[in-house]
């Protein structure tokens, strides 16, 4: 029988010749990763068991970027926790103020994630090294605790949906566009606990910052995780990136999946997801006249240096909206230098937004852009639950930096073609 992408990196990480889905495995790690909300939980079960030395100080990272700088004693206490921890056990990938990005920006531009590698982090949006052919995916902290000390983590192998991808992107359209009308047509429960698979000619119109979109959204459609297959693309972003040989995985023409999916990427129009779920999708031609408050272009998500371009061609010699508070959040301190120097933060100064140290901030209702009742905030996050920015009764619409810029100068949601 056959195996897919997935779970052929799960068989080798198992020790196993193969596995099928439902199996329960026990798989070795290559990373474990914690940021400053969930590594003190983690810490507190580490010490709690016992546990005197961790399994490899190469193989752990600490990443303090949801409330770093601290917003609060509370915040400062958590990170100082996880400073402690990382000074005593020698804990070699400790990112803290002046280091740090956010987290799932930060590894792979430090090429500490790779094709084929076990990843597990105590953190959903984990998914996002997928683009990177690998198999990574969220956990709890007590899991973050064990695979700390023991390098090992438990996983019942997931069945698997293809996406066959085909044509190519249209003009001002991006991997959030795609990942948004794929969770739009199968809806947030529909790859529950399943691998996403992404293949096809199209990947060739998907940069690995698209990829890196994608993946991290696929959580949102329930799914253990989302991997793409490996090309040329990949293998050129982790060339000078990853210093250790990695093994590149491909599924087997017999492997078995749920079901597979096609999609025609000439066919995708910039996307909207409306409150209060990923899935409640519109293309921009559908919106109507909804006006705003705020826009937010940053995260894990969309906080890269090509996300931060595409906000810029936008907003290059332009203006927000007087009613408008525009936050632009570049995800790592390299991208920051990068749009430094490229001219990108002097364009979104003049055009009157302001630029952040990189961190979640907003997206979680953290800070740095915390929601009032009843405002609206089109932001280039991963997620619009109810009272996800702020106050229980704002609202919060997912896009990509093309309409978010765009919505920016218009004070309403709004493509780039209203902008031009």
């Amino acid at each position: 029988m056959g195996m897919t992408m997935t779970q052929k990196i799960l068989a080798a990480h198992a020790g196993l010749p193969s596995v099928k889905a439902g199996q329960l495995i026990r798989a070795n790690l290559d990373m474990v990763l914690g940021n400053d909300i969930t590594s003190p939980v983690a810490i507190n079960e580490f010490e709690k068991s016992g546990f005197n030395k961790v399994f490899d100080t190469k193989k752990i990272s600490m990443v303090m970027d949801h409330f770093a700088p601290n917003k609060d004693i509370k915040a400062a206490q958590q990170c100082k926790q996880c400073r402690t921890f990382a000074k005593q056990f020698g804990i070699e990938n400790y990112y803290d103020v002046g280091e740090m990005g956010i987290e799932h920006a930060l590894l792979p531009e430090k090429g500490l994630v790779a094709a084929g590698e076990l990843i597990i982090g105590a953190d959903s949006h984990t998914c996002t090294y997928g683009a990177l052919g690998a198999f990574s995916t969220g956990v709890g902290s007590t899991d973050m605790a064990a695979g700390m000390a023991t390098g090992q983590a438990w996983f019942k192998v997931p069945e698997a949906i293809r996406f066959v991808l085909q044509g190519q992107l249209s003009e001002d359209v991006s991997g959030k566009d795609v990942i948004l009308h794929i969770i739009g047509k199968i809806g947030v429960d529909g790859a529950l606990y399943k691998s996403m698979e992404f293949i096809g000619e199209g990947l060739k119109s998907l940069t690995i910052d698209d990829r890196l979109c994608m993946a991290n959204m696929a959580i949102e459609a329930g799914a253990k995780n989302g991997i793409f297959a490996v090309d040329e693309i990949t293998t050129a972003y982790m060339d000078g990136r990853v210093n250790r040989p990695y093994t590149i995985y491909e599924a087997d023409e017999d492997a078995i999946y749920e079901q597979t999916i096609e999609i025609n990427l000439n066919e995708i129009k910039q996307t909207v997801s409306f409150p209060h779920l990923p899935d409640n999708t519109k293309t921009i031609d559908e919106v109507g006249e909804i006006k705003i408050d705020q826009v937010v272009i940053g995260s894990c998500t969309n906080g890269r240096l090509s996300d931060m371009a595409i906000a810029a061609n936008v907003l290059k010699g332009k203006h927000v909206h007087k009613d408008v508070r525009t936050i632009i959040i570049p995800a790592t301190q390299t991208i920051y230098k990068e749009a430094m120097k490229l001219g990108y933060l002097e364009i979104f100064i003049d055009a009157g937004c302001i630029v952040s140290t990189p961190t979640c901030g907003p997206c979680l209702g953290g800070y740095m852009g915390i929601l009032a009742e009843n405002e609206r905030c089109v932001a280039t996050t991963n997620r619009n639950f109810v009272g996800r920015m702020g106050h229980k009764t704002s609202e919060v619409y997912l896009a990509s930096p093309a309409v978010a810029a765009a919505s920016a100068i218009t004070g309403k949601i709004s493509g780039t073609k209203e902008v031009k």
